[in-house]
């Protein structure tokens, strides 16, 4: 496993979580990943670089969606993502906390995003945390997908089905 830098007192106080492969630890078995990725609003983008870049990371490059990639002191990557949308605001108000006790996304917001990625991996992330998750932890995953992604309800529906078949 990578030891993910600890980031909270780096970003403090500028709201953030963590999403992507490590956010799905708090939700499901861990599964690898390459990197970290961490989400904070758009507006606090410039601020969380400013503390990221003195604290010894390094931009690499761009990312194809908002955001940068950076390199930690120790060699690892983090992905910095921009967020945008009143769906943001709410997921940063109040994240859950893993394990390590890290800030992570709530799982209504991160399949959410993973929904909107539309990679495979992504899908079968979705499909593996909901069929462990409790019913009303999938509610709150349903009523947040019906606010902010309303075309995709169908399919989460089908995932929802998919992972209980699954889990079971």
């Amino acid at each position: 496993m990578i030891d993910w830098p600890d980031l909270r007192g780096i970003l403090e106080p500028v709201p953030w979580a963590i999403v992507g492969g490590v956010a799905t630890r708090a939700y499901m078995p861990e599964r690898m990943t390459q990197d970290l990725d961490i989400l904070v609003a758009l507006e606090d983008g410039p601020e969380a670089r400013r503390r990221l870049e003195g604290a010894g990371f390094e931009v690499v490059s761009p990312l194809s969606i908002p955001g940068i990639v950076l390199r930690s002191p120790a060699g690892v990557e983090i992905d910095l993502l921009f967020g945008e949308g009143p769906w943001v605001t709410m997921a940063l108000a109040e994240p859950g906390r893993d394990a390590a006790g890290y800030p992570v996304i709530g799982l209504p917001f991160l399949v959410l995003m993973k929904l909107q990625a539309t990679r495979d991996q992504d899908w079968t992330d979705i499909t593996r945390m909901l069929g462990g998750a409790a019913e009303d932890q999938i509610d709150g995953v349903r009523a947040i997908v019906e606010r902010f992604s309303p075309a995709d309800v169908e399919d989460l529906e089908t995932m929802i089905y998919l992972g209980k078949q699954e889990h079971s």
